[in-house]
């Protein structure tokens, strides 16, 4: 997977009506195909009475599997407008199913277009769209002499501490964007004159929005 991947942050649920009909847009980040195939399931049992529930999903580096569903709409007017609505979006690894309860009112092609797309926004929306952005574990291992300048230069720097550990030296855990760690290492042997250590632990994906762990 490459180092920064768009998708939504989690679960996500909203709902709006249009012409009388009431569309309730789902959304979820998913890891595999049996796990998107798992939600659609679950909201299918969940609106049995529905009548619709359509679904796409993206997976995938390369967004390399999408699949959707009209489930009865039309040909062209319900999955695909929810699957564009993700790839406009550039998001992978989620999947989006718009529930629909028929109001009576006919709204035609181009109206069920426009109704999934904003079922499929609002889903999105409500999942919260992120940038999973690869980061590295770090300790730094100082003397406590220095745990003052570093602390400062981290809240400076908007950098989250996850633990610190207080034994013969200061042990400061926490995680860096692997992009970012050759500049943050030289950082940190600036300001402790090249006295500080680092542990590497394994690397993860963490959620940012504009810029910021979330």
């Amino acid at each position: 997977m490459k180092d920064v991947y768009r998708t939504i942050k989690g679960y996500g649920e909203d709902e709006i009506i249009i012409n009388k009909s009431r569309f309730i847009g789902y959304s979820l980040p998913v890891n595999s195909e049996e796990d998107a195939l798992q939600f659609i399931d679950e909201i299918k049992s969940k609106h049995r009475d529905a009548t619709h529930n359509v679904y796409a999903y993206v997976l995938g580096e390369e967004s390399n599997i999408q699949r959707f569903s009209d489930d009865g709409e039309p040909s062209g007017t319900a999955g695909i407008p929810v699957l564009e609505v993700i790839k406009k979006e550039d998001l992978r690894n989620l999947v989006v199913v718009v529930t629909r309860y028929f109001g009576g009112i006919k709204l035609g092609g181009g109206g069920l277009i426009r109704a999934y797309t904003k079922g499929a926004k609002i889903a999105l929306e409500a999942g919260r769209i992120v940038e999973m952005t690869l980061h590295t574990k770090i300790k730094l291992i100082i003397p406590y002499t220095l745990l003052g300048k570093i602390e400062n230069f981290l809240i400076s720097n908007g950098l989250t501490v996850e633990e610190s550990i207080y034994n013969e030296n200061v042990e400061i855990i926490l995680y860096i964007i692997k992009s970012k760690v050759d500049e943050f290492e030289k950082e940190m042997m600036n300001l402790t004159n090249g006295t500080v250590k680092f542990n590497y632990f394994e690397e993860e994906y963490l959620p940012l929005i504009d810029g910021k762990r979330v």
